[in-house]
C-alpha cells in the first residue's frame, strides 16, 4: 500500500478516532488517504490550534491526540502547541509533511528542518525514509508518547515516502532501544516514605499534574484521609483533589490561595506527588522546604532533585506508588488525627483568616463574583479549561474544581490562545459534556478564528470571556513594578466580541450585571451552538494574592 495509506491504517490500529489538521502541498497524499478512512478529520483555521485541540483531546481522554500539518510554515506553526504539550506532559502525535527525500537540505520550497526544530520540545522525533517503516514508526511514537511521563512525539514524512507503494507489515509488539520508563516503585523507598509520613506532626500533601496524568484521584484522597493531611496542589494539579473536600487548601504559588501558601511553609513534612517544584509554585528554591522532610513521588527520575533536593525519592507511576503506600499505612493501623488536632485547627484558622482579608472590588460584577456564579450554575462534571493571563489566575483562586480531572490549562509554557482550541479538543473527546473556556480578551484574540471550527464541526463550547480590553496581567505588572507606565497593553475596545461570535454563526451575549450573567450562562448551557459571553471587567481589577518573581511564598502580597 501507499505510505499515506499505511499511516492512516496504523493510526486506526492505535484506536485514533479523530485528527485535527490542515492540508498543504507536502501532506496532500495523507489527505487523499483520509477520504477512505474511518477517522473524523476536524479542519482547523491555524495549525497552532490543531496542536492545542489535540492537546485538549488528550487531557480528557488521557491518550495521545493527533494533529496534521504540511511542511515549512505548517510544521513550524505546530511548534507552539507541541511545546505547550511538552511543558505540561500531554501525550500528542504530530504528523507533518516534508519535501521529497531528494530535496531535503536543498532549501526547497516550504522546507524546514522540523526534526531539528522540534527535538527540544518533543520526547522524540521520527522521519521514516520508506513507506514500509511507517507502521512501526507510528507504533513506537504512541508507545513513547503515552508511557512513562507522557509528551508529544513528531512524525515527519517526506512526500515521496507518502506516495511510495511498498509491502508493509503492522507490528503488534515493538521495543524502543534505550527507552525503559520506570513504572514500579522501589518498595524499600516506599517503606521509608511511609515511615516518614507516620512520624510527621504537620504533614502536607502537594499534588501536581502527575496525579491527573496517572488518574490517581482515589489513591490521593485515600492517602490524605489516612494521614488527615491538608492537601495543596500546584496549578497544574488543580482538579487532582476535590476542592470542596474538608482537607483541601487549593493551589499554591504566584497566584495561589493565601491559606495554601501560608500553610505549606509551616509544614514539617511535604509529600510531593507528581509535582516538579516549579518556580511559579514554590517561589525561591533556596527558601522553600527549609527544615522540612521532603518526600518526592514522580514517574520521571529527571525531576528528582532538579529544583529541590528530596530526603526520600520514590520513582514510579504515582497511581501505583500511592496505592502501595495506602496499603502500607493501613497495615500499620495508623491512628488518624482527631478533628481538633492542632495541625487541622491551624488549617481552619488560616482559611477563616484569609476569607476576609483578600481584596475584592466594590463593583457589582467582578472576576471573583463571575467565577463564583459560573461554579454555582455549572454541573460538577463539566469540563473547564482556561486561557492565559489574569483570567487563568482568577480561575485558580475563585473556581473550585469538584470532579477530578475536569480542569486544565497551559501551565508550564503559559501559552496565550491555548484555552479555546483546547476546549474544542476536549469537546471532541467528550461531546456530551458541557465545556467552558475561561478566557480573557487578550488570549482569546489569538485563536478566536477557531469559532469556525466549533460551529461547523458541531462542537459547541462556551467562552466565558472576562473582558477588560486590556492585556491584564502585563498591565497589573506595569501598575505594580513600573509606576503605572502602561506600554502595549490597551486593546482600545476592539473588537466587539458578540458581533464576532455572530459573524461565525455562534451566539454572542453581553453581560454587564450579575443578573445578565446569570441569564447568559443559563442560555449558553441550553443551546447547541458555540456561545461567547462577553463579561465586562474593570481594567484596574488586579489578581490577589500575588507572589512577586524572585520572592518566596512568605512574601505573598494579599492586596489588603
Amino acid at each position: 500500500m501507499l505510505g499515506a495509506e499505511a499511516l492512516i491504517k496504523a493510526l486506526e490500529k492505535e484506536g485514533v478516532d479523530v485528527v485535527f489538521g490542515l492540508p498543504g502541498g507536502a501532506n496532500l497524499p495523507i489527505y487523499d488517504a483520509l477520504v477512505d478512512a474511518n477517522l473524523r478529520h476536524i479542519l482547523v483555521r491555524h495549525e497552532q490550534s490543531a496542536a492545542h485541540m489535540a492537546d485538549g483531546y488528550a487531557r480528557i481522554k488521557r491518550k495521545a491526540g493527533v494533529c496534521f500539518a504540511t511542511s515549512g510554515p505548517g510544521a513550524t506553526n505546530l511548534i507552539t502547541g507541541i511545546a505547550t504539550a511538552y511543558a505540561d506532559s500531554s501525550p500528542m502525535i504530530a504528523v507533518t509533511g516534508q519535501v521529497p527525500l531528494a530535496m531535503i537540505g536543498k532549501d526547497a520550497f516550504q522546507e524546514t528542518d522540523i526534526i531539528g526544530v522540534a527535538n527540544p520540545c518533543t520526547k522524540y522525533a521520527f522521519q521514516p525514509r520508506a513507506a514500509a517503516e511507517i507502521p512501526e514508526t507510528v507504533k513506537k511514537a504512541f508507545y513513547i508518547s503515552e508511557s512513562g511521563r507522557p509528551g508529544p512525539v513528531l512524525i515527519d514524512i517526506p512526500k515521496d515516502v507518502q506516495q511510495a507503494r511498498e509491502e508493509v507489515a503492522f507490528p503488534n509488539l515493538i521495543k524502543v532501544r534505550g527507552y525503559n520508563p520506570i513504572v514500579d516503585a522501589d518498595l524499600s523507598q516506599l517503606e521509608r516514605a511511609v515511615q516518614a509520613m507516620m512520624k510527621a506532626e504537620k504533614p502536607i500533601i502537594m499534588a501536581g499534574g502527575g496525579v491527573i496524568l496517572s488518574g490517581a484521584f482515589s489513591e490521593l484522597q485515600a492517602l490524605a484521609e489516612l494521614l488527615m493531611a491538608p492537601v495543596v496542589t500546584t496549578f497544574k494539579g488543580k482538579g487532582s483533589f476535590p476542592e470542596n473536600h474538608a482537607l483541601a487548601m487549593g493551589p499554591i504559588g504566584m497566584h495561589g490561595h493565601a491559606e495554601a501558601n501560608k500553610i505549606i511553609i509551616e509544614a514539617d513534612c511535604i509529600i510531593a506527588v507528581g509535582a516538579r517544584f516549579s518556580d511559579r509554585s514554590v517561589g525561591r528554591f533556596d527558601e522553600f522546604g527549609k527544615g522540612m522532610t521532603i518526600i518526592h513521588l514522580d514517574v520521571d527520575p529527571a525531576e528528582i532533585g532538579k529544583n529541590k533536593a528530596a530526603d526520600i525519592a520514590v520513582v514510579g507511576d504515582v497511581k501505583s506508588s500511592l496505592r502501595t503506600a495506602v496499603k502500607m499505612l493501613t497495615k500499620y493501623k495508623i491512628v488518624k488525627r482527631a478533628i481538633d488536632d492542632p495541625w487541622l485547627k491551624r488549617r481552619k484558622e488560616l482559611i477563616d483568616y484569609y476569607a476576609d482579608s483578600i481584596k475584592d472590588y466594590p463593583r457589582e460584577l467582578t472576576a471573583k463574583k463571575a467565577l463564583k456564579k459560573l461554579r454555582e450554575l455549572l454541573p460538577h462534571n463539566a469540563i473547564v479549561t482556561t486561557e492565559v493571563g489574569q483570567c487563568q489566575m482568577w480561575a485558580s483562586l475563585h473556581f473550585d474544581v469538584i470532579a477530578p480531572g475536569t480542569f486544565f490549562s497551559s501551565t508550564g509554557l503559559g501559552t496565550m490562545g491555548f484555552g479555546f482550541p483546547a476546549s474544542i479538543g476536549a469537546k471532541a473527546a467528550k461531546p456530551r459534556s458541557i465545556v467552558v473556556d475561561i478566557a480573557g480578551d487578550g488570549s482569546f484574540n489569538m485563536t478566536e478564528n477557531s469559532l469556525a471550527v466549533s460551529v461547523l464541526d458541531k462542537l459547541p463550547v462556551i467562552v466565558f470571556l472576562m473582558n477588560n480590553y486590556m492585556l491584564g496581567m502585563v498591565a497589573q505588572w506595569q501598575r505594580t513594578f513600573y509606576k503605572r507606565r502602561y506600554s502595549g497593553v490597551h486593546q482600545q475596545n476592539c473588537p466587539d466580541y458578540a458581533k464576532i461570535a455572530e459573524a461565525y454563526g455562534a451566539q454572542g451575549i453581553r453581560a454587564q450585571t450579575m443578573e445578565e450573567l446569570d441569564k447568559a450562562l443559563k442560555k449558553a448551557m441550553n443551546t447547541d451552538v458555540a456561545s461567547v459571553i462577553d463579561i465586562s471587567i474593570d481594567p484596574e481589577e488586579d489578581v490577589y494574592p500575588f507572589v512577586a518573581p524572585g520572592t518566596g511564598l512568605k512574601d505573598m502580597i494579599t492586596g489588603a
